[in-house]
């Protein structure tokens, strides 16, 4: 397992993990249509809140196309890297509206409420339910033994 997420699993342990990779992929398609549309409707309001919403929609959305909640290999970043890249996404969430300019607007809600929502998920999520053999860390001395 990554050293991140072995972090995040430690930091999140009494939580219980009942959100699955197909539940969470559920939910990334929710978050990243969100976004997607909090984008539209900014982009008359305030420019900052939409180019954020539009980054944060844009990155979970790519994020969600190419994670592998299966297992199975067919697409390229395993699901406990995609808990490595929701840790970041909910950082640049919480982040934005600082950023953007826009952080004693109403805008800022949606930004705050959702890098609170992505913490609780990925507290509450199963990322070792499909990882990958080289998702787990090997000691130093098998590394590069075939």
């Amino acid at each position: 397992m990554l050293d991140v997420t072995r972090q995040l699993t430690r930091a999140t342990e009494n939580v219980p993990k009942f959100i699955d990779p197909q539940t969470h992929k559920m939910l990334d398609w929710m978050v990243a249509g969100t976004y997607l549309a909090a984008a539209a409707f900014f982009a008359r309001r305030h420019r900052g809140a939409a180019i954020a919403a539009a980054l944060n929609g844009g990155a979970v959305l790519g994020a969600t196309l190419m994670t592998d909640y299966d297992g199975d290999r067919r697409r390229p970043i395993s699901f406990p890297v995609h808990g490595v890249i929701d840790a970041g996404q909910m950082a640049f969430a919480a982040a934005a509206p600082a950023m953007f300019g826009f952080q004693n607007r109403k805008e800022a809600i949606l930004f705050q409420v959702q890098a609170a929502s992505e913490a609780g998920v990925i507290a509450a999520t199963d990322w070792e339910a499909t990882a990958r053999e080289e998702d787990v860390e090997l000691p130093s001395r098998y590394r590069g033994v075939a």
